[in-house]
């Protein structure tokens, strides 16, 4: 896959190219490598985990053609520029993240760059991928079919009446839960008497 075709891909569907999203593309043909592909699998095999948003997100998914709206790619913001990548069929997992050291040898790349957006902007396209990124396999700890789920189930959360898809209910006492009626959630309703609307 060519490095600036991906690039050009990233910078039209974020409307600019960053050093970020350079890192995600270079990122993301690293993950696919490590799992023996020469390019994006068909079929859903491969489901990427992401543990950022942003601009590394888009590079990553132009270079590996996943997407949350495909169910392939998925986010766990951590806040790190890393990814697992996943076979689906083997069960095969890599974690791929940068190097430690990736912006100070971004200058080794680009010498005559002294300002580090722009080294890094040069110096992440011509890296080798061994000074960029560390891989690791690694293990999933919740196994890949339950990731994947089986789209098309759907149930109706006996406490607030909202639909559950993809199995992500949650049994607890004979009652079927969405994960905010079972846990809590990451927002909740305001009262009655508060002025928020």
């Amino acid at each position: 896959m060519d490095l600036q075709t991906l690039l050009e891909k990233s910078s039209r569907d974020h409307a600019h190219l960053c050093p970020r999203q350079i890192l995600g593309v270079r990122q993301g043909l690293a993950g696919l490598k490590a799992l023996g592909f020469d390019a994006p699998p068909r079929h859903k095999r491969l489901l990427v985990i992401i543990e950022t948003d942003g601009c590394f997100a888009d590079g990553l998914s132009a270079a590996t053609d996943c997407t949350v709206g495909h169910r392939t790619l998925r986010v766990e913001d951590y806040g790190k520029t890393a990814a697992v990548f996943v076979d689906t069929v083997t069960g095969q997992a890599v974690r791929v993240a940068p190097a430690r050291d990736i912006r100070q040898k971004a200058f080794l790349y680009a010498p005559t760059e002294p300002r580090r957006y722009f080294a890094q902007m040069q110096a992440y396209q011509v890296m080798p991928d061994d000074e960029m990124f560390t891989v690791t396999p690694v293990l999933l700890n919740t196994p890949v079919e339950t990731i994947v789920s089986r789209p098309g189930s759907r149930v109706i959360c006996d406490m607030c009446g909202e639909e559950i898809m993809n199995e992500r209910e949650i049994r607890q006492n004979g009652d079927v839960l969405c994960h905010s009626c079972a846990y809590g959630g990451y927002y909740q309703f305001p009262s009655l008497d508060s002025n928020l609307f």
